[in-house]
């Protein structure tokens, strides 16, 4: 039998694991031009909360009692398209299933890539050569444009989007400020990533003058993953000509009723700033620029992958749920299964 993880009710607030419910379900068989997958990870990303609401905001809801979907990593154990052969390594955006049939067909829902084992290990296809490594890419230097010298400051800096941001300033040749929400979270950034200077915004008595003394010169460029306080105080050490990039807002994703909080519009009048939203999926068509040389940086080591992976099929849920308890240092992953019918 397979089995498959469904959205069990929407949640109020912050979701809880009876948001989900595990079930068994028929073993899927290939049609022509598909192929059987077993799957081996499961991305966890903190966008599919909005999708357990109800109504439709930048993507579509999850439907009640019906398959969760996200970032899958597969293996091909049976092929009826003449693309791939039993064996293969894809990607694609699938369900939270043991098994399930897929297609190479770019047009549908359930298409697939393969990924090549020799460039990096597989699970990287959902991380820094994946979703978040493609948004981190586009959305720093697309938006952010960052120029040696300058300094950019990263809220949810060690998270999966987070730590690859933070490297590629480094890259770039910026002063790099992270905000995360322990000393351990922060003492990798510095050691292991070259983060110039670092805010525990947990145990910081006063965000904004732990910011300040983080940053002297001001700040040029700001990725926001988190929103809220954070992104209020950050606005307000912003320099003349910065760039703000809104790319997540996890501190607002659980909150029962809408968020009040200071108005941007008068710091970025004032200094003539740039805030702009995106969604990675903007810039699809140029994924193939950016996949090639976040893995080249990786192969020369100027790019480093963290991965927290949490075992176990059935432990999904609680994987998704430890993002919004700040468990994971770099990309959440949940292993499945091991290649080659290996559990």
């Amino acid at each position: 039998m397979n089995k498959k993880i469904v959205l069990a009710s929407r949640p109020n607030g912050l979701p809880t694991v009876d948001s989900f419910r595990v079930v068994d379900a028929e073993m899927p068989r290939p049609a022509e031009g598909e192929v059987l997958l077993k799957t081996l990870y499961l991305s966890v990303d903190p966008y599919m909360r909005g999708r357990m609401n109800e109504g439709k905001s930048y993507v579509e809801p999850f439907e009640l009692n019906e398959v969760i979907t996200g970032g899958v990593v597969g293996e091909v154990v049976e092929s009826r398209s003449e693309n791939f052969q039993a064996g293969d390594i894809v990607a694609g955006y699938l369900g939270w299933q043991l098994y399930q049939v897929a297609t190479g067909d770019r047009a549908t829902v359930t298409s697939i890539t393969k990924v090549d084992p020799s460039l990096a290990p597989v699970s990287t296809a959902l991380g820094i050569l994946g979703m978040p490594g493609l948004t981190a890419y586009f959305g720093l230097l697309d938006i952010g444009r960052p120029a040696a010298g300058e300094t950019v400051v990263v809220s949810g800096a060690a998270g999966a989007v987070g730590m690859v941001v933070c490297q590629l300033a480094k890259i770039k040749g910026c002063r790099v400020v992270g905000i995360a929400g322990s000393d351990e979270k922060n003492e990798y950034l510095t050691g292991e990533l070259g983060v110039d200077a670092t805010v525990n915004y947990k145990s910081a008595a006063d965000i904004r003058g732990a910011l300040k003394d983080a940053c002297p010169g001001g700040v040029d460029v700001y990725f926001d993953n988190v929103g809220g306080a954070i992104s209020d105080a950050v606005l307000t050490l912003i320099n003349r000509r910065a760039r703000i990039i809104i790319c997540g807002q996890i501190s607002l994703y659980n909150l029962e009723r809408p968020d009040v909080g200071p108005r941007a519009q008068l710091p970025l009048l004032v200094k003539s700033a740039l805030m702009q939203g995106f969604i990675v999926s903007d810039y699809a068509a140029r994924f193939p620029e950016a996949i090639p040389r976040l893995g080249r940086w990786l192969a020369e080591g100027k790019l480093k992958n963290a991965e927290n992976v949490v075992e176990g099929f059935e432990n999904a849920p609680r994987a998704f749920l430890g993002l919004f308890a700040g468990e994971n240092t770099g990309k959440q992953l949940v292993r499945v299964a091991e290649p080659g019918g290996a559990k």
